[in-house]
């Protein structure tokens, strides 16, 4: 009888708590390490179906409609992602087009910089070129059409 009596009161409390320990913690933290956030949107339609059957609570249909809503989320996202992705091209477009207009402008400035010489003037010591001197001297130039004959005379 002590040998049952110990069984009972001692072996089966214990068996009883380590399961549910098992059961409540161990188990529990492994499934909530499993969990993501996808299941958890995922299961949120099923609560609102049981509570929608569940005569007590009435459920207005805007909340069925956003079970229906994350049942499909992976769908509204990849349409979302495909507008942000077309505006980002549309972006992506005019900086193109942007940059292309100042790389014009840009070379349009140094070819305009390159005809005026600014950059390529001539050293102190570099020889010049010599210059044609006048076939005429200053006495045989002429003054103009009405002085040309003044000045000869």
């Amino acid at each position: 009888m002590k040998q049952w009596w110990r069984r009972w009161t001692y072996e089966v409390p214990l068996a009883i708590g380590d399961a549910l320990w098992e059961v409540l913690v161990v188990q529990l933290a492994a499934l909530l390490d499993r969990l993501t956030v996808r299941k958890a949107i995922a299961f949120i339609p099923v609560v609102i179906i049981v509570l929608a059957y569940y005569h007590r609570i009435p459920i207005p249909p805007e909340l069925m409609l956003i079970g229906d809503f994350l049942a499909y989320i992976d769908i509204f996202s990849v349409l979302f992602l495909l507008g942000v992705l077309s505006r980002v091209t549309t972006i992506l477009f005019v900086v193109k087009q942007a940059a292309a207009r100042i790389a014009l402008i840009g070379s349009s400035i140094v070819a305009h910089v390159q005809r005026l010489d600014v950059r390529h003037r001539r050293q102190r010591g570099a020889p010049t070129r010599s210059r044609r001197r006048p076939d005429r001297s200053e006495d045989d130039r002429a003054y103009g059409c009405a002085w040309d004959e003044l000045a000869l005379a």
